[in-house]
């Protein structure tokens, strides 16, 4: 059956959509030797550990790697927002849908009430609450409003939060400290009190070597070798100064362009050869390329480019 399924006219069949399970296996995250040491130095101190680096270098991932590592559950996500206060990193309290009820009820609600209906611990909150030891992901800490890294450290030395709502507060013990995974985009905006007290680590974009290790764990149906030519024609358009592309492809990126490489039933021979590939071939890898591109300029720019 031929990959391309859709057509311009007529109907066709939808064939069965067959996920591959190893994108997202936390088991198969492979950190370098100084992400683990930056690991090992923050869990010994007890400190938050901050990670900076381009996207699709694992900053996300490795959250969800001490998750499974530690066999402590899934991670407690907080997506971080422009608009974020301190208390959106514990709780959430819907202040809109409890005066809904108030006017519409007479019956006055008890706390624990309240709480059942309209509070929602995020994160932080949820970990401190807890009597277990969890991994807590801030992501993108780097949008949040610029005292706000000051006040979370500030709860996470203290093990400590409160919900003025319902008048209770809640407290952790140490030795149930959630294991903190702090992500950023750039160093900027965090202030220097925050960087004094986390442990830092920029995890740089991995070197070939390393892009053929996690290729050869997460795409199936290519040979180590047959992966080489892979990663350095992907290597090419990254660094080849002719192409200027607004975005760099990631480690995303080129882990799906492979699989679909090999959905297309590409021989990735043909981009370790040096000559030109016939006009099919040609048409298939320009396709592929759809999947590295993420702007218009971009991906006009690698349909043309001679790589």
């Amino acid at each position: 059956m031929s990959f391309f399924v859709y057509q311009a006219e007529g109907q066709g069949q939808l064939p069965p959509f067959q996920p591959n399970f190893k994108l997202n296996d936390p088991s198969l995250y492979k950190p370098s030797q100084a992400l683990t040491d930056a690991v090992n130095v923050a869990l010994a101190l007890g400190q938050p550990l901050l990670l900076t680096g381009e996207p699709g270098t694992g900053k996300t991932q490795l959250a969800f790697h001490l998750a499974w590592f530690f066999n402590l559950g899934r991670p407690l996500i907080v997506n971080i927002q422009t608009s974020a206060t301190a208390n959106d990193l514990f709780y959430k309290y819907d202040a809109l849908s409890h005066f809904q009820h108030t006017q519409n009820n007479k019956e006055i609600l008890s706390p624990d009430e309240i709480e059942t209906r309209f509070i929602r611990y995020q994160g932080l909150g949820a970990a401190i609450r807890t009597d277990e030891r969890r991994v807590v992901l801030l992501d993108e800490l780097d949008k949040a409003p610029r005292d706000l890294p000051n006040d979370v450290l500030a709860a996470i030395e203290d093990l400590e939060f409160q919900v003025p709502e319902i008048g209770k507060s809640f407290r952790t013990t140490a030795e149930n400290r959630p294991i903190i995974v702090l992500t950023s985009n750039s160093e900027k905006n965090l202030p220097d009190p925050f960087l004094r007290r986390v442990v830092y680590y920029h995890i740089p974009f991995p070197d070939a070597d390393a892009l053929l290790s996690i290729l050869h764990s997460k795409v199936e149906g290519f040979s180590q070798e047959q992966l080489k030519p892979i990663v350095a024609h992907f290597e090419k358009i990254r660094t080849d100064r002719n192409l200027k592309l607004k975005k760099q492809p990631a480690t995303a990126e080129l882990i799906y362009w492979a699989m679909l490489l090999k959905k297309l039933q590409f021989d990735p021979a043909l981009l370790a050869s040096g000559k030109r590939a016939p006009a099919k071939e040609r048409g298939l890898l320009q396709t592929s390329y759809s999947v590295l591109a993420k702007t218009r300029e971009d991906l006009e720019a690698m349909r043309e480019w001679e790589g």
